[in-house]
């Protein structure tokens, strides 16, 4: 593909970094003995860390990377109510009452979100925006038009239908079939949300070691020993923040998430008028294919954001990007000649559930599995596994007591992934 696809100066690198640039702490040594070592410095680990050291425990939050390296300062900066499968589906599984408390507890993720960055005055463009979910095919959009009507007693949400002769109001495109709002989602800027909650942990007396992976965890007789190159630490409790980076040091949890690398391009700055013809009301946007697409605008409306699985392995943002670029132009022709400024990867961890999970294994705390929307579940999810390491009645969820499943041979690496992402793709299409 032709290098003029790229800006002068494309960076292969999240957009979201240009404004804040990964945290540069002081170099330290982790503590002999804490109370608390938490492993992953995402949203998950630092809520974690805030609850935590906010209760009195001494923390540290260590991290093989920089602070914030991997999803949380490298995702679309989308958040829904978090819950992928139906009610149907959840009723089958789980009979109406876990149901209706997991997808309660979906709902909930995205409201404490927005309460949370409120509360504490985080600067990081927070915006309840709506959503437009996109019909690709004139079938998807009756089924949206039908889930729309037939919304759960109990569960409603703020939602209307679109039709495809009024969907320039939301979007400026001709390729879908109409769609629906969800006017309750929101947008947010990922890496100035992590920045604003790391110094909230800083400031709660946290410490946070970057550049420090644990490479072993051994149970005592006083809870656990945490080996990293940097010295070992004595702690009573572990938390496993990991999320699609985990990796060989907790096994079990590896075995269970399935890491899918999720791909994402900035434009180069665009006129803001089209950006108004494109995305009029500054919504979030996401579509009804299996292999799904989600974009938006950037915050200061000066460029589109779009993301997707483009590959049916892993490969390079420089091999993504053009990937991504040409979905986009088919989206919106105006910007088949508009150049890409920004092209990224971050790894997200879908589960074989579809569900978030949250609990402990072998004394270890965790929380994972946020399949695809980690912004809100994993900010959720992360307080509440910290009120549990706290041992308060409030951390309880409707996730705790769910089997977190795995398969047989199944140790981490995803082989299935391309033949999955193939049969999605092919029954994308021929969806009517």
């Amino acid at each position: 593909m032709s290098s003029d696809l790229f800006s002068a100066d494309f960076k292969a690198a999240p957009y979201w970094w240009d404004g804040v640039p990964r945290p540069d702490l002081p170099a330290s040594d982790p503590p002999q003995q804490v109370d608390v070592v938490i492993i992953g410095s995402g949203y998950t680990g630092l809520q974690a860390a805030l609850q935590i050291a906010r209760g009195g425990r001494s923390t540290v939050v260590l991290d093989a990377e920089a602070a914030g390296f991997g999803c949380s300062t490298r995702n679309g900066g989308q958040i829904s109510t978090s819950i992928k499968p139906g009610l149907a589906e959840l009723t089958r599984r789980h009979g109406e009452a876990k149901a209706v408390a997991i997808h309660q507890e979906g709902r909930r993720s995205l409201t404490w979100l927005g309460e949370f960055v409120r509360e504490e005055g985080i600067d990081c463009d927070f915006g309840v925006v709506g959503r437009f979910h996109a019909a690709h095919s004139p079938g998807q959009y009756e089924e949206l038009a039908r889930t729309v009507a037939n919304q759960p007693k109990g569960l409603e949400v703020a939602c209307h239908i679109v039709p495809r002769a009024e969907q320039h109001s939301e979007i400026g495109s001709d390729l879908y079939h109409g769609g629906a709002i969800f006017a309750e989602h929101a947008s947010i800027d990922p890496a100035r949300y992590h920045q604003g909650l790391l110094e909230r942990v800083l400031a709660a007396g946290a410490q946070l070691v970057p550049f420090c992976p644990a490479t072993a965890i051994a149970r005592t007789g006083q809870g656990f020993r945490v080996e990293t190159p940097r010295g070992t630490i004595a702690a009573r409790d572990v938390v496993i923040a990991t999320n699609g980076y985990t990796g060989p040091l907790t096994g079990w949890m590896r075995r269970r998430v399935i890491p899918i690398g999720s791909y994402v391009i900035a434009t180069e700055a665009l006129d803001p008028a089209l950006v108004d013809r494109l995305i009029p009301r500054n919504r979030i946007v996401s579509d009804t294919r299996k292999v799904v697409y989600y974009y938006r605008a950037s915050p200061d409306r000066r460029r589109i954001l779009f993301g997707g699985r483009v590959s049916l392995s892993e490969t390079d943002p420089r091999r993504s990007g053009p990937k991504l670029h040409a979905d986009l132009a088919g989206i919106f022709p105006e910007l088949a000649r508009t150049r890409i400024s920004h092209s990224w990867c971050g790894f997200v961890a879908y589960t074989f559930d579809e569900l978030a999970h949250i609990g402990r294994h072998d004394g270890m705390y965790y929380a994972m599995g946020y399949c695809g929307s980690g912004v809100g579940m994993a900010s959720y999810l992360g307080m509440r596994l910290g009120q549990q390491v706290l041992g308060l009645a409030e951390g309880a969820t409707a996730f705790d007591d769910l089997p977190f499943q795995t398969r047989p041979f199944y140790s981490g690496n995803p082989w299935f992934l391309a033949p999955s992402v193939l049969f999605y793709r092919w029954r994308d299409r021929l969806t009517r």
